[in-house]
């Protein structure tokens, strides 16, 4: 077992949930809630990742985030080092891959809140910010944490997108889905095979978590 690959993943994955969560939060509702023009053009950018294919998704983020870059030369003078093939890099990757995942049942969550809850509150003199904490996050809560177990589960097991944009370097981008790839090259099925019943034990409980939340989403709005 690869177990420096693992750990990187599982921090790799913990990263994209932590900074994905308040953009699924604010984008979520702010698309649940406003009508506005251009509303599709910004649902179709927010989706793109799930059609775009990985590796050319990475090919752009890979020219996005490189030396000749504006991006890239403003992380290399700030930072003094590339933003690509780093992990710092695969984590603005795999947050802007995986953003549908987050974002979309988060969208689902917060359109499942009754217009008139939202109403009241407001009448109560409750500010916006208020509202989304005591009122609005209690209902659509289900849709955001599904949207985190999804997005947790999907970064574990990223390929296209971590090589074209990271590499295969050990201990900084060389995730476990990578050690796998690397293991069947090398005819190494055993440990392919131990790496690869990891991942699909955390995708069984993945489904298993996202179902319990739908079903109980359904219970407290029907």
């Amino acid at each position: 077992m690869d177990w420096p690959a693992l750990w990187l993943s599982l921090h790799l994955a913990g990263w994209t949930v932590v900074l994905l969560l308040p953009v699924a939060v604010f984008l979520g509702r702010f698309m649940a809630f406003h009508r506005f023009a251009g509303k599709g053009v910004v649902e179709a950018l927010v989706i793109l990742p799930l059609v775009l294919p990985p590796t050319v998704l990475g090919f752009y983020l890979l020219v996005a985030f490189g030396a000749e870059s504006p991006v890239g030369q403003l992380w290399q003078g700030a930072f003094g080092g590339p933003l690509v093939f780093s992990f710092e890099g695969l984590v603005a990757a795999s947050v802007l891959f995986n953003l549908p995942f987050a974002v979309q049942p988060a969208q689902r969550g917060f359109e499942a809140v009754p217009r008139e809850v939202r109403e009241a509150a407001a009448c109560c003199g409750m500010a916006p910010l208020t509202a989304l904490w005591r009122v609005e996050l209690p209902l659509a809560w289900p849709g955001v944490l599904t949207g985190m177990v999804l997005t947790f589960a999907h970064v574990l097991g990223e390929f296209g997108i971590v090589l074209m944009v990271g590499g295969a370097i050990p201990g900084e981008t060389r995730t476990v889905a990578i050690s796998i790839y690397d293991r069947v090259q090398a005819f190494d099925m055993a440990g392919a095979a131990q790496m690869s019943a990891v991942l699909l034990a955390i995708s069984l409980v993945t489904i298993a978590v996202t179902f319990r939340l739908s079903a109980r989403a359904g219970r407290r709005l029907s």
